[in-house]
């Protein structure tokens, strides 16, 4: 007898019915640029901007009405430091946005990305001591930052530095703050990739010497992104992630087949930029590669998916 698997793919109803990964518009999350001046496009991501707080209500109002339940802030201050002080300053642009979301959407899931690298006028990810970022000096204010977050509204906290310990120090620091109940997202496997490049433009942080081969992780080794997240996972993160994502699917495959942790994964900037150029060039049809893409990484075995494609997904998720 011949074995016919094509009976199951002969009609759009069947192959819906046996499907074995269906994507959700409540597994996005969408990644928001706010900025302390004017919204600005972003000209090597189309369609994203960084939204000045004016503008932020709008923004909000489109998320919030597409489906999608869960955004990611990065702020962009009008003044750098030496040691990024706007990430834990309580009224810096994250801190105000958050409360602003909060105030009008207070369902909706706010997630703060905790990192030196947009404030510090050397765009480097923790503190300098003789050119060399220094992991034990950045900690105690990595964790100054989740606190003043939370105090803010947020309702998940994101460190993305790559510091050693940086996990475990937020969950002590939340914990004696009374945050026992927020949890932490920990980017737990994060390459140093050159697929970051249109975020570094729009949040203004490229380093201006040197790279951050030193504290993110060598897109060459795969076995330590293992002992990467099991830090993370004994140190108190909630939530792992996996970034970059196409790229690193076969890294995804392997946290989620080894921990029981939910993961998420960030479908970055440079990945956007392409399939959008791509897509503006009539190259390739835009809603089904970003569909197929998303769709590969819940196969992967991501539970959640950050991508600036969070809305147009949504909007053809719902047949639109």
């Amino acid at each position: 007898m011949i074995r016919r698997p094509r009976r199951l793919r002969l009609t759009p109803q069947i192959r819906d019915l046996v499907s074995e990964i269906s994507l959700n518009v409540t597994d996005l999350i969408y990644p928001i640029f706010v900025i302390d001046g004017e919204t600005e496009d972003i000209p090597s991501m189309p369609n994203i901007k960084r939204y000045s707080l004016n503008d932020l209500p709008d923004a909000l109002k489109e998320i919030v009405s597409v489906g999608v339940k869960s955004v990611l802030f990065f702020g962009i201050p009008k003044e750098k430091d030496e040691t990024g002080s706007g990430a834990y300053d309580d009224n810096g642009i994250v801190q105000r946005a958050v409360r602003l979301t909060k105030e009008i959407y207070p369902d909706l899931i706010v997630i703060t990305d905790i990192c030196l690298c947009e404030y510090t006028s050397h765009g480097h990810c923790g503190i300098l001591e003789n050119s060399v970022v220094s992991n034990d000096q950045t900690l105690p204010l990595l964790a100054k930052a989740a606190i003043s977050c939370v105090r803010a509204g947020a309702d998940i906290i994101a460190p993305s530095d790559m510091m050693d310990g940086r996990v475990g120090v937020i969950r002590n620091s939340l914990d004696k703050e009374g945050f026992q109940n927020i949890p932490i997202m920990s980017y737990s496997v994060k390459y140093s990739s050159s697929f970051y490049g249109p975020f570094r433009d729009a949040a203004n942080s490229a380093p201006s010497f040197g790279d951050r081969k030193s504290y993110q992780m060598d897109y060459r080794n795969k076995k330590e992104a293992l002992i990467e997240t099991q830090l993370d996972i004994d140190e108190g993160a909630d939530i792992i992630m996996v970034k970059p994502a196409l790229p690193y699917l076969d890294i995804a495959k392997t946290i989620s087949d080894t921990f029981s942790v939910p993961l998420a994964i960030y479908h970055v900037s440079g990945e956007y930029s392409m399939i959008k150029a791509a897509a503006q060039n009539g190259w390739i049809d835009e809603k089904s590669v970003v569909l197929e893409s998303l769709t590969a990484m819940k196969r992967a075995g991501a539970k959640m998916i950050i991508t600036y494609y969070a809305v147009e997904a949504a909007h053809w998720l719902k047949g639109e």
